[in-house]
């Protein structure tokens, strides 16, 4: 049984956008209920598909069994910020929330908030997804996917340690109450330990649901800094204990016929040579397999292109045991 949770990710401009969008398209085609989910702020899902997405599923028009959305990272940190200060002025007192509100809205602007709350939209989008057999991502560029996949097993860390910290200060509180005078906090019903409980609950839930129902795909194109970029990434996500199922090589330069000659033949000929060589040597040192090779288009890849890229794809690339197959479907260069 194949993974649900399946996201695509890759080096900036590398076409993730448009390989996740066929690759929902072709699960959408086979039968599977699918929901396209993109976090990237490009936005250009719904340029694909000539359709408006906001952040809950809409149906794609056109196509059976296919929803999308679009999550929007800047509002989903202020959603994010708004929250916590609602939740932080219903446990502090009137003074202290102001301040609060000034440290909140700093915190936001630092490195990582853009992460954690987009973090947490991830996680909602995954555990409301019942109604659906495949959930398809496209991230951002590899760098901030990377950032953000590594958040359960910090977060995980991170909360154990607040836990412990505010059960030692219940602890203390309830010891230093003087004889029949209650405790003026008690772990029972304490609003901050519940609160911290949940997250804990939320962040364990992501990082397994990570490690074993979701499976990764890198996109590439034929050149040598995309397949730098690709061997790091393999290895970043494989050292946070997630599976990468394999690596689609997009926008691979179609060759002329043979007995095309002239300037134009010879650039693409050259070009074409040289993506070759990238496309072997992805083969011979990536740990994981090309899954697939995709040619690119003189046109836009919307409507008949995209169900034609889609196509190429096979939604099976990862088994129920986690291991990626050697298989590259019915890619163009095959």
């Amino acid at each position: 049984m194949a993974r649900k949770f399946v996201f695509f990710g890759g080096k900036g401009g590398v076409g993730k956008t448009t390989v996740s969008s066929a690759f929902g398209l072709r699960c959408a085609l086979d039968g599977d209920r699918t929901l396209l989910v993109s976090t990237d702020p490009a936005h250009s899902t719904g340029d694909l598909f000539d359709q408006e997405f906001d952040d809950t599923p809409r149906a794609v028009e056109g196509y059976d069994r296919l929803d999308a959305l679009e999550l929007d990272p800047e509002a989903e940190v202020e959603r994010h910020r708004l929250q916590l200060k609602r939740e932080l002025g219903a446990q502090l007192s009137a003074t202290m929330v102001n301040e609060v509100d000034i440290q909140l809205e700093m915190a936001h602007r630092t490195p990582g908030a853009y992460e954690a709350a987009l973090f947490d939209r991830f996680i909602d989008v995954m555990g409301d997804a019942d109604e659906y057999d495949r959930v398809v991502f496209d991230t951002s560029p590899t760098g901030g996917t990377l950032r953000l996949l590594a958040l359960p097993e910090l977060l995980e860390g991170w909360i154990e340690r607040l836990i412990a910290k505010r059960e030692q200060s219940i602890d203390l509180y309830e010891k230093a109450a003087i004889g029949r005078q209650t405790p003026r906090r008690v772990r029972e019903g304490d609003p901050i330990l519940a609160r911290l409980e949940d997250r804990r609950e939320k962040f364990s839930f992501a990082g397994e649901t990570l490690r074993n129902d979701a499976v990764f795909t890198l996109v590439m194109n034929p050149d040598t800094l995309s397949l730098r970029e690709t061997e790091r990434a393999v290895g970043s996500l494989e050292e946070y204990g997630l599976t990468v199922g394999g690596v689609v090589v997009n926008k691979v330069t179609p060759a002329p016929e043979p007995h095309e000659e002239g300037r134009g033949a010879r650039y693409l000929r050259d070009r074409c040579e040289s993506e070759r060589e990238r496309i072997r040597e992805a083969n011979d040192t990536l740990e994981v397999p090309v899954i697939a090779e995709i040619e690119s288009r003189v046109r836009d890849v919307k409507g008949e292109l995209l169900r034609d890229v889609a196509g190429k794809l096979r939604t099976d690339v990862v088994d129920d045991t986690g291991t990626g197959r050697s298989a590259t479907g019915d890619s163009d260069q095959s």
